[in-house]
């Protein structure tokens, strides 16, 4: 699903004489009226927020390219600039240059090719003054397109088959927030209960891929959603091998879908605020091939650490929000806040504006009790929407003592209960820690009654 979007073009008609000397090849602007046409390129404004926009540059080459860097003013005033499938970028006063990152950089003659995309603070506006590898463009005003000419990018939305018979997504199908709570495509109130999968690249088995161990879980267990936690940050993993962890999510999806549960597509950082081009560049494409979905549900930031809310993570949230929008234009998105996703009530004074949106809230029942309760109460209070995507009857590392406080954990289970608010417990996965879930031996298929272990039996009894 992709949301209506402006466009402005901006034509740019670099032309080239090439002056062969002593081996030399030198590119000058041309004058006369028979100079060949050097390209088009498109500023395409994708989306734009309050307090910022997002954009995708293309580039139509007159005569082949091998290599590009791309420079122009903004008209407006613009700070802050995030870009990714560029090698190097940079913003001086209103002058903007981008250069190729290597791979993107040979365009052949007649070729259309979307080279890079950005985020950036301030108004839109247009371009002024702008150069393909130093030549000057002539002409440059950027236009709106007829409003009434269909956009040739956006393709027909993906037909959705229904969700299988009697499965959670058959039951209540497309989610959206409802006053502070989370309800069904006709209505109803929805507490989804399931569990988490550890970091993909940290499984000791892929138990959060295999198919059959989703099924298994939804018949024996009752789970409803199941959240994919992709770490980011650590080595080995998104950010290291991006083709790798974004193929192995797709597969979660894929057998999400096929189980009729719902999926929580996790960005597992604790800095994604310094990576938001690489998290804007994920979310653009899986909204874009999934969002028609009622599986999905997004979460941008797994739990900032202790930040500025307004002065980093809602920023970063509203670009990322305004990426997903642009394709995906009602699946359910839950904001993590800081101090490991505690701040629910910090985020309520200055909440990132938009719809179905929510906040999750983690809480881990060794270290988190009422004083945490009491911030979640006053987030609800203010009006927002709360979602437990993490949470553990231990000490908020996880468990290394092996230490669990069940009463505590009860406690949570009974006001996120009382306020119908969704849950998935920490983590699928073999090992010491309290909030790992299976025993060693256990099968990545499923069929774990025997092998459940730390706070296992008591989540389990605990899913619907």
């Amino acid at each position: 699903m992709r949301a209506d979007r402006q466009r402005r073009r901006l034509s740019i008609v670099v032309a080239t004489v090439a002056a062969v000397s002593a081996g030399a090849l030198t590119i000058v602007a041309a004058q006369g009226a028979g100079a060949q046409t050097g390209c088009e390129v498109d500023y395409d404004i994708v989306n734009e927020w309050a307090s910022g926009f997002q954009a995708n540059v293309s580039i139509t080459a007159g005569e082949a390219l091998d290599g590009w860097t791309v420079e122009w003013d903004f008209t407006e005033a613009v700070s802050d600039i995030s870009a990714w499938n560029v090698a190097d970028h940079s913003l001086d006063g209103s002058r903007f240059t981008a250069s190729d990152a290597g791979w993107n950089g040979s365009i052949a003659s007649g070729q259309t090719t979307e080279v890079f995309g950005f985020t950036a603070a301030g108004t839109a506006g247009g371009i002024t003054g702008a150069t393909v590898n130093g030549v000057l463009c002539d002409g440059e005003q950027p236009t709106d397109p007829d409003p009434t000419d269909p956009d040739p990018t956006d393709p027909d939305p993906e037909p959705t088959d229904p969700a299988p018979e009697g499965t959670p997504v058959e039951q209540h199908g497309q989610l959206h927030v409802c006053g502070t709570a989370m309800c069904g495509e006709h209505g109803e109130a929805v507490q989804l209960r399931g569990v988490s999968s550890m970091w993909l690249h940290w499984q000791t088995q892929p138990y959060a891929q295999n198919l059959s161990a989703l099924e298994w879980m939804r018949d024996n267990w009752n789970i409803e959603v199941f959240r994919v936690a992709m770490g980011v940050e650590p080595e080995g993993a998104y950010l290291s091998e991006p083709d790798l962890w974004r193929s192995e999510v797709e597969t979660v999806i894929d057998n999400a879908v096929a189980t009729g549960v719902y999926v929580i597509v996790d960005f597992h950082a604790h800095e994604a605020h310094r990576h938001q081009a690489e998290a804007v560049a994920f979310f653009s494409d899986m909204a874009e091939r999934y969002g028609h979905l009622p599986n999905v549900i997004w979460e941008p930031y797994n739990e900032p650490e202790i930040v500025s809310w307004s002065g980093q993570v809602k920023p970063y949230h509203e670009a990322v929000v305004a990426a997903i929008r642009a394709q995906d234009p009602d699946n359910i998105i839950v904001l993590g806040s800081p101090t490991w996703s505690q701040d629910v009530d910090v985020a309520a004074a200055d909440p990132v504006a938009g719809t179905n949106l929510m906040y999750t809230l983690h809480f881990y029942s060794c270290t988190h009790d009422q004083y945490l309760r009491d911030k979640g109460d006053a987030a609800m209070n203010a009006g927002l929407a709360l979602f437990v995507t993490e949470w553990g009857a231990s000490h908020a590392d996880g468990g290394l003592d092996g230490l669990l406080c069940l009463d505590e954990a009860q406690r949570w289970i009974d006001w996120m209960d009382r306020h119908q608010i969704s849950w998935t417990a920490w983590k699928l996965d073999v090992g010491e820690d309290s909030t790992n879930m299976l025993s060693e031996g256990a099968p990545v298929t499923g069929g774990w009654d025997d092998h459940l272990r730390g706070h296992a039996p008591f989540v389990v009894d605990n899913l619907p």
